[in-house]
């Protein structure tokens, strides 16, 4: 008879003693057990000591954790968190040096546990670790420990960092007057002294960058006092370094000077676009050659480079297009003279050699012509093209940028349009309106990073203007398309749509140049388009007449079932998912997998992404799935819900699911990526005999199908199939048949 589900069997260590096997009843007071455990050392006064994991993180056991022991888990009993905050508060203001450095390597790997971080910090421990870096006395190892331990508490979220700048900071400066602005400055001041030590040990750096990552991100008042003490300039040196720990950290850290720039700072406008300051920010990036340096030292080194270089990368890429927001945003205002002024520059570029002479009717039937000529909807006034938004101003940009950065090309593309024929016209700033709104689309100008995407585009670090040039590429694609498809101004859509087939594909493969960008959108010519879509799409029509309609239906029930026993087999192997905590931190995983009888669900902690197969005997949690009530997704899930909304993103979101089972118990997953979550969800819906409803299952299906209606009319091949079956025969006259065997 197994056991009661409220009672695990651990074994719980003490140093220097046997280690007892002991039952815990869940149901009785953890204070309770910690006593019967201290009697059976002889240990006195048990309320100072408490339960540790004896593995991985060695996290303290509370009365809200002790619900995550397992059968066969080793703990270990340790001085209460409280008693072990208030040795380690007195061990680190010792004067021992070797002392208080073992106090602080102790320190840094407790402030972890939220249990103990809660009862540090309540002892004021956050104020003493601020006046021993303050201090200036610590270095090496034992200043290292200290930043670590600051982070790692501060991480928790229990104390906020703007509280930290108002009563903390202050704490920290006892010799300066009471009310003095410089206590405030005191702490990012000697953070970022250690950012900017030209010789500095790697683990100070680090935590050092990552301390003022978070001031930034957390403090509004903090980011001011960094933004001043801390340059892109300064932080380039350590994108130069063979470390990329520390390049991560210090990208890090330019994002998130780049992020909360105040909104005055991040874009002023000028008269002249091409002239126009980006951002404060943004200047200095140019300035200083940050994005060749990011190519040349990090996308292009020796190093491959990991998923949170690249995620870093992606932000800031989608950090730098976003600047094109505001003038995206940015309605053309027709009374404006000097936008204006910048549809006249277009023109005189396009038509140099015509002179504006003759009267004033004369010029406005001149300018009439030019406009239609260049391709823009409002003949009369085509400052009226610019009004919608998005893309706004930024389409006029531009153009611009094309007609005086690439001028020939835009000359071609003009005048080789004003000799078609009137139906065959390619209205240049039509398409250039339309494809500037398309492009932001795509690259999703304006909105935030998703937490967890690495898709950024190596061939966006190569240029300074590289949304420019992007899309003077993509307006000549654009043409060549329009020729292609001998186009009329009734095709103006499906040209566009083609065209954006054409650009995705393209960013899909990752080119690390705009010249190999051009190349690929070469070999993606509009037949090899049509070849592609045909290739991967059957062709409806053969399969639209009711007969074939019929074996379809037939033949799904199968295919489903087949698609079914694959989910459940892919349950059965099973698959690694990773704990959602604090990016710096050492990732946590977990892995789950559905028994060869499809009836429980096995799961567990693990140290590491495991290689291949976990067996069954390492997974020492499981669920019966007659227990499991319902599955969630998304939003729905409970892990969801817990987080706090500027910890949810979408990316998250659509990869969350959860088991609800009895009695009011859940299982939290985050999927690795889109095939593991369709795969998950689908097999447990199938397991709790419900529709499996997932992108995966529809692409499957129709794949497989398609596939088997191919195997099953191959004999049919260039025959005919009738609309209607053949009609019936008519009856005999009678039904006395007579058959000669002989």
């Amino acid at each position: 008879m197994p056991p009661p589900s409220d009672i695990v069997k651990v074994a719980i260590e003490w140093p220097g003693a046997n280690a007892q096997l002991i039952e815990i009843d869940q149901k009785k007071p953890l204070s309770s057990i910690i006593r019967e455990v201290c009697d059976g050392w002889s240990l006195s006064g048990s309320e100072q000591f408490a339960l540790r994991y004896a593995d991985g993180p060695q996290l303290y056991i509370t009365e809200q954790s002790r619900g995550e022991i397992k059968n066969g888990t080793i703990l270990r009993l340790a001085i209460s968190p409280a008693r072990a905050a208030r040795q380690l508060l007195e061990r680190i203001q010792s004067h021992g040096i070797d002392a208080r450095l073992e106090a602080l390597k102790e320190l840094a790997k407790l402030s972890a546990d939220p249990t103990f971080a809660t009862e540090f910090i309540n002892m004021e421990g956050i104020g003493t670790l601020a006046r021993l870096v303050e201090s200036g006395t610590h270095f090496g190892e034992m200043l290292a420990f200290t930043l670590t331990a600051f982070l790692e508490l501060m991480d928790h979220g229990i104390v906020s960092w703007d509280l930290l700048s108002l009563s903390f900071i202050k704490q920290v400066s006892p010799k300066l007057p009471r009310g003095s602005n410089h206590s405030r400055d005191a702490a990012p001041s000697k953070i970022a002294g250690y950012v900017n030590q030209p010789m500095v040990d790697v683990s100070i750096l680090q935590r050092s960058l990552a301390i003022l990552e978070s001031m930034v991100l957390n403090s509004h008042s903090l980011y001011h006092r960094v933004a001043q003490e801390i340059t892109v300039g300064q932080l380039i040196g350590h994108l130069q370094v063979s470390n990329q720990e520390i390049q991560t950290y210090a990208i890090a850290l330019i994002n998130a000077l780049f992020l909360k720039a105040p909104e005055d700072r991040r874009q002023e406008e000028c008269t002249n676009p091409l002239d126009q300051q980006l951002t404060e920010m943004a200047s200095t990036l140019a300035q200083k050659h940050l994005r060749s340096i990011i190519l040349n030292h990090i996308i292009r080194g020796n190093r491959p480079i990991k998923a949170e270089m690249a995620h870093q990368l992606y932000v800031l890429q989608v950090l730098t297009f976003n600047l094109l927001e505001e003038r995206m945003m940015t309605k053309m205002d027709p009374n404006d003279q000097a936008q204006r002024d910048i549809i006249f520059e277009l023109r005189r570029i396009a038509f140099d050699g015509e002179n504006d002479q003759g009267g004033t009717e004369k010029r406005k039937a001149m300018y009439t012509k030019d406009y239609k000529m260049l391709g823009f909807t409002n003949h009369v006034n085509p400052a009226m093209d610019f009004t919608q938004t998005p893309p706004g101003m930024l389409a006029l940009d531009n153009m611009l940028y094309l007609a005086k950065l690439h001028q020939d090309t835009y000359i071609r593309i003009v005048l080789e349009n004003s000799s078609r024929e009137d139906n065959h016209v390619c209205p240049f700033g039509r398409c250039a309106i339309e494809l500037t709104r398309m492009l932001c689309e795509i690259l999703q100008v304006g909105e935030l990073p998703n937490e967890g995407c690495n898709d950024y585009h190596p061939m966006f670090f190569t240029h300074e203007r590289a949304w420019e040039e992007f899309f003077c590429v993509c307006i000549q694609l654009l043409n060549k398309t329009w020729k292609e498809m001998r186009a009329t101004a009734e095709d103006f859509n499906k040209v566009m749509q083609v065209v954006r087939e054409q650009i995705t594909r393209a960013l899909a493969m990752k080119p690390a140049s705009l010249d190999q960008l051009k190349s690929k959108l070469r070999s993606l010519s509009y037949s090899e388009i049509l070849r592609l879509r045909q290739s991967e799409r059957m062709s409806q029509d053969d399969f639209q007449s009711p007969p074939i309609i019929e074996l379809r239906e037939r033949i799904q029930p199968e295919i489903l079932e087949l698609i079914k026993q694959q989910r459940f087999n892919r349950l059965c192997e099973g698959s690694c998912f990773r704990k959602l905590g604090n990016r710096r931190r050492q990732e946590k995983f977990w892995f789950c997998r559905l028994s060869l009888n499809h009836k429980v669900l096995h799961y567990g902690d693990l140290d590491e992404s495991p290689q291949g197969e976990v067996p069954f005997e390492l997974l020492s949690d499981k669920i019966p799935v007659s227990d499991i009530k319902s599955v969630v997704t998304g939003k729905e899930c409970p892990h969801m819900k817990e987080k706090s909304a500027l910890k949810q993103n979408k990316e998250v979101l659509e990869l969350a699911f959860s088991v609800l089972y009895d009695p009011d118990e859940t299982l939290n997953f985050v999927a690795p990526n889109k095939y593991e979550y369709c795969i998950w969800t689908d097999g447990l819906c199938a397991l709790l005999g419900r529709e499996m409803g997932s992108d995966l299952t529809r692409s499957d299906l129709d794949t497989l199908i398609n596939m088997e209606m191919k195997l099953r009319l191959l004999d049919l091949e260039n025959i005919a199939i009738p609309e209607a079956p053949p009609p019936v025969p008519k009856e005999p006259s009678s039904y006395n048949f007579t058959y000669n065997y002989s």
